[in-house]
Formats: C-alpha cells, sequence, structure tokens
C-alpha cells in the first residue's frame, strides 16, 4: 500500500445542504466535513484490510445494480491516495455492473470487515482494465476459496473523487456482527435455502 495522503492532508469536500435538511435539521458539523476529496491513511489502511466490498452502479437511465465482491484482504489493492484497483473474478457472467460502467462510469463502493462496526465508503469513476493490466500492477488471484471457474478476467481502476468513513449506527440497529445473532441464525435459519 502507497500512502500518498495523510488524514489531516485530505482535502475535505465541503457538502451543501438540501432540502432535507431544511425539513429535518442541519447536518452535523462532523458529517458536514468528513467527505474528502482523496483516501486518508486510515481509509486506505481499512481498504488493504477488507476481505469484502458492496460495488453499486447505474445505467445512463438511472437503473441500479449492487455487487457483492470479495476475497483475502488486500484484494481491492490501493495503487495511491486517489485510485484503487478492483480485480473482476469469474462468477455468472451476467456483468450486470461492467454493462453499467460501460456506459455510466460512476461507482459507489462500500468496504466492511467482520466483527468492526467501521465502514468505508468511495465513490469515483471508473476505468475498466485487461488482464494485462492486472499483471502489471502484479493483482494476484486472492481468495479464501477457489473452484476451477477462480480467476480474473478484468478489472476496474477506480478514480477516487469521494472517501469517507461513515458511522456504525446501521450495523448497530442491525446487530450485523453480534455472535449470538449469527449463531442462533446458523443454528435456526430464519428462510429456506435458495433453490
Amino acid at each position: 500500500m502507497t500512502a500518498t495522503a495523510s488524514t489531516n492532508a485530505a482535502t475535505t469536500i465541503m457538502q451543501d445542504a438540501s432540502r432535507f435538511n431544511d425539513q429535518f435539521g442541519d447536518m452535523s458539523p462532523r458529517a458536514k466535513d468528513k467527505v474528502k476529496g482523496e483516501m486518508s491513511e486510515f481509509v486506505q489502511a481499512f481498504i488493504a484490510a477488507s476481505p469484502f466490498v458492496v460495488m453499486a452502479t447505474s445505467d445512463p437511465d438511472g437503473n441500479c445494480d449492487a455487487s457483492p465482491k470479495g476475497g483475502k484482504p488486500g484484494f481491492v489493492k490501493v495503487i495511491d491516495g486517489r485510485r484503487l484497483l478492483l480485480p473482476d473474478v469469474a462468477g455468472n457472467r451476467l456483468f450486470q455492473s461492467y454493462q453499467n460502467m460501460d456506459d455510466n462510469p460512476h461507482v459507489g463502493l462500500l468496504f466492511m470487515i467482520p466483527g468492526l462496526n467501521d465502514t468505508v465508503r468511495i465513490n469515483g469513476t471508473i476505468t475498466i482494465v485487461d488482464r494485462e493490466e492486472l499483471a502489471r500492477e502484479k493483482v494476484a488471484l486472492s481468495l479464501y476459496w477457489t473452484d476451477d471457474n477462480a480467476k480474473h478476467l478484468q478489472g476496474i481502476i477506480i478514480n477516487v473523487e469521494e472517501s469517507y468513513t461513515h458511522c456504525p449506527r446501521a450495523y448497530n440497529f442491525a446487530k450485523l456482527w453480534d455472535t449470538e445473532q449469527i449463531t442462533a441464525n446458523r443454528t435456526h435459519r430464519p428462510i429456506p435455502l435458495a433453490s
């Protein structure tokens, strides 16, 4: 990981008040100042330790898609304080996200680390790259579990436009990482297995 932006040096993107602030109240000073135009050292370290990210895309008409991506921590490579490289591992080959990004290069990423209530959010634009670019960037297949189909097809370089940490309230509301809740769900599955 190459850290080029420190927590204090990252450029703050000032958030403008919206009609929702007029209706429900002002944003907190902390929230107002937290969105940065580059990744702080903390954000870079969080991404390097994260084994899971949800990638949100949309086509030019606003039809959305959210896709889970996973691997060993560091499977998303931090190139520098303004760029990430996310490899595409072969899957169902629907390519919904890639079709969206082909026409609309904007992407939103939500990084998670199991057991931690911290979250990192990244918004930016992408460039689709081939396997040869992944090899040039020394991105190896980094998965805990593989099958005969586990290989890189291509990837995206994300040019970071917004970067910030997100408060843990949603995780706390959901008891997402609560070990008793996880055990209960595993013992008495709340829904049947998908067919």
